[in-house]
């Protein structure tokens, strides 16, 4: 049999019919990709799984023995019905086959095997209908030592309801067996220091280990692969921004003017950040730095410094915010914070898609001649028939709300633009290393003073349900001292959706949770327009399905004090600045993630006005879903925050699916646990390309980043 390569096609290794089958159940092409698909656990032929534990409604992978077996004809249809019970010792699961007598044969009594299937339930049994299946080989238990086949691991593999487990394995088998030398992606220095196995060892002991104690060392090799070759791409790709030429941005008179109508001095943060920004905008290449901070901490004033900046020299600014709220909200705040000297000099525009055509047509002009130096827009600035008369930098509000893409169509419309990203969820080390390490990334932790600071409280439903009742009457007198309150739902209408409006933020739903949401805005508007306290107070709704006329008219109405409480779903959750608003009531907080409800939070506690958050939740203590909210009763550091989400959710959720494939795929590799790892593979990887960045000297390494790193995630990495 001719060698395979970790390159080779897969239908070349295991046939076109099979290679279909992987492709489509895990989007596999390669025989690196098939032999990246690590087993999830292992189980040992000795071993019982106890049934007991199996979740109703999940597919599972369990070894079991056979109790009985036997065949029945039908009632009420034709055919017969197998039934085979199985099981652990203590515990009995149930097997059933329609019209498939010929099992009986190999389903013994006695018999030991491999049980895969959704767990259903019978008449208060647990069941597997027509589950896959593998029994123990009893001429190779013959052969080998008894004790020798009970310790052997036997690899269990992430499956479909096509491909099982042990079919996974028959395939993985296949090719290991033809599968050639590999080449070390990692310097032979590091894998010593570290003793790590060779790369074509980890491979076959991960899916082929002879005794248990061989896995560890293969994974602990396999995780530093990923960490590595992820580092050497994301600093490969800011070598690649650094050989850009980008026009030097000086600043002057406008920033000196600026700066002087300031009515309140900048906080150390903002300073060193802003002096940061400067000088990255006068470098020679294109900046492209991350800005983190809590809500509040003055992102948006270092942003406008970075666009008055540019604007010294006739350069444009475009800032692309998630939602027309949004984009509203940073518009008026802009010319606000800009005042009647500079406002008309730089002329600050709004651009959206549901603008009317006339101001649409005006605003799109006004950008395409550079009389607007400062474009605010959503969506619609990445339309082709936006365009800009010299586009210096980009600023992206909320870069998770915002796909690689649509980043890249942005940068796309001016020559080498500096690229300044910002974000109010705080993004732990690891996650900044592993998913932003192309990017510089600055950190604003001091708050302005003046800040009045909020104070947040769980209402536990499950254990305390007359408190619902209460949180409306702490409601009505806050708004009764002259102050206004937000209530935030998770649906527009609880009747209709478990999830936000599609213009929204979807919820974050936890597997395991209530499908279903009991209040949605409609809902809440219908009780709150009957409790007597609210009888002579000014309510409305806001959801991202209004127009956004009346999206941005109600949210006018709001900041100016002409609407007491605003009943919402997360459209509210960014830029909402209304100094005056108190309290913030977030209905089903269990449903939102950590980062989500430390953003809401932020939108009460803004000025002078002390803020009151009441999470209300009918989750039971000990449940992870009650853990995020009391989490985020526990503190207000969005950073300490951010850590406890990364514990509680794993970065497959923090990461998110708007990341280029490469930095999400993670497949060994654990953004929690493995901080130390990453940081270890950041340093080896800057010294390797110090010495070699055209990795001339490392093809293993090169090799591995071609395979890791195909067309489109390098496209997609360089769209960072």
């Amino acid at each position: 049999m001719p060698a395979f390569a970790l390159e080779s096609r897969l239908d070349g290794a295991v046939g076109g019919k099979t290679a279909t089958a992987l492709e489509r159940a895990f989007g596999m092409r390669t025989v690196g990709d098939l032999l990246a698909h690590y087993p999830r656990r292992y189980a040992k032929r000795g071993e019982l799984t106890p049934i007991s534990s199996l979740p109703l409604g999940e597919p599972v992978t369990i070894v079991a023995e056979v109790r009985w077996a036997r065949e029945r004809r039908m009632q009420n249809r034709k055919g017969s019905l197998l039934e085979v019970v199985i099981s652990d010792g203590e515990g009995e699961l149930s097997l059933t086959f329609f019209n498939q007598s010929w099992r009986l044969k190999n389903l013994q009594p006695g018999r030991r095997g491999v049980f895969a299937g959704k767990v259903g339930e019978y008449r208060g049994a647990k069941q597997l209908a027509h589950p896959d299946y593998e029994l123990f080989d009893d001429e190779e238990t013959a052969r080998l030592t008894a004790e020798a086949n009970a310790n052997l691991p036997i690899p269990i593999y992430p499956a479909t309801s096509t491909i099982a487990s042990w079919k996974m394995r028959k395939i993985i088998d296949l090719v290991l067996d033809g599968l050639g030398p590999v080449a070390d992606p990692l310097p032979d220095e590091l894998r010593r220091a570290d003793g790590l196995l060779d790369a074509r060892t980890a491979i076959e002991r991960i899916h082929r280990p002879d005794f248990e104690g061989q896995i560890d060392r293969a994974r602990a090799t396999l995780r530093m692969h990923e960490a590595f070759v992820l580092q050497v791409a994301l600093l490969q790709q800011r070598q690649f921004v650094r050989a850009l030429s980008a026009t030097r941005r000086e600043p002057g008179t406008l920033l000196a003017v600026f700066d002087g109508t300031l009515p309140f001095p900048r906080t150390p943060d903002q300073i060193s950040v802003g002096d940061q920004i400067a000088r990255d905008l006068q470098g020679e290449w294109p900046m492209n730095r991350l800005v983190q901070g809590e809500v509040g901490s003055g992102k948006t004033l270092v942003a406008l410094r970075a666009m008055l900046q540019v604007a010294e020299s006739g350069g444009q600014s475009a800032l692309i915010a998630p939602t027309e709220v949004l984009a509203g909200q940073h518009l008026r705040s802009i010319a606000r914070m800009l005042g009647p000297r500079l406002a008309p000099e730089l002329m600050p525009t709004l651009l959206t898609g549901q603008m009317p055509a006339a101001e649409r047509r005006k605003a799109a002009l006004r950008t395409a001649s550079g009389q607007a130096r400062i474009v605010i827009g959503t969506h619609a600035l990445l339309s082709d028939t936006t365009t800009f008369a010299d586009l210096g930098l980009v600023v992206v509000d909320e870069q998770h709300r915002f796909g690689v893409e649509q980043r890249e169509s942005l940068r796309a419309k001016g020559a080498a633009p500096h690229a300044l990203v910002l974000t109010a969820t705080p993004i732990p080390r690891t996650v900044a290393m592993t998913v932003f390490g192309d990017l510089d990334v600055s950190t604003i932790r001091t708050m302005p003073e003046g800040r009045a600071g909020i104070q947040t409280f769980v209402a536990p439903l499950a254990e305390k349900p007359a408190w619902f009742s209460r949180v409306w009457d702490r409601v009505a007198e806050e708004v009764g001292k002259g102050h206004q309150a937000f209530v935030v739902c998770a649906a527009i209408d609880a009747e209709g959706s478990v999830k936000d409006d599609a213009a929204d933020e979807p919820v974050a739903l936890v597997e395991g949770e209530a499908p279903r949401t009991r209040w949605g805005v409609a809902q809440v508007l219908d009780v709150l327009s009957r409790h007597p306290a609210f009888a002579d107070l000014r309510i409305s709704p806001l959801h991202g399905k209004m127009p956004s006329d009346q999206k941005d008219t109600i949210m006018q109405s709001f900041a100016r004090g002409d609407i007491d409480v605003l009943i919402a779903t997360t459209v509210v959750e960014v830029g909402v600045d209304v100094p005056n608003a108190s309290t913030m009531v977030i209905l089903e907080a269990d449903r939102f993630g950590v980062s989500q409800l430390h953003q809401l939070r932020g939108r009460v506690g803004r000025g002078s006005v002390p803020g009151l958050c009441l999470l209300v939740t009918e989750a039971n203590r000990g449940t992870p879903a009650r853990e995020r909210v009391d989490a985020v009763a526990g503190t207000l550091d969005g950073f300490v925050l951010a850590e406890i989400d990364l514990e509680l959710r794993g970065e497959g959720d923090v990461l998110g699916d708007v990341q280029s494939g490469a930095r999400s795929s993670l497949r060994l590799l654990r953004v929690a646990a493995d901080a130390d790892l990453i940081a270890q593979a950041r340093i080896a990887a800057e010294q390797v390309l110090e010495v070699d960045p055209a990795l001339e000297r490392h093809p293993g390494l090169a090799a591995a980043l071609e395979r890791r790193l195909g067309m489109e995630e390098r496209a997609a990495l360089a769209k960072n």
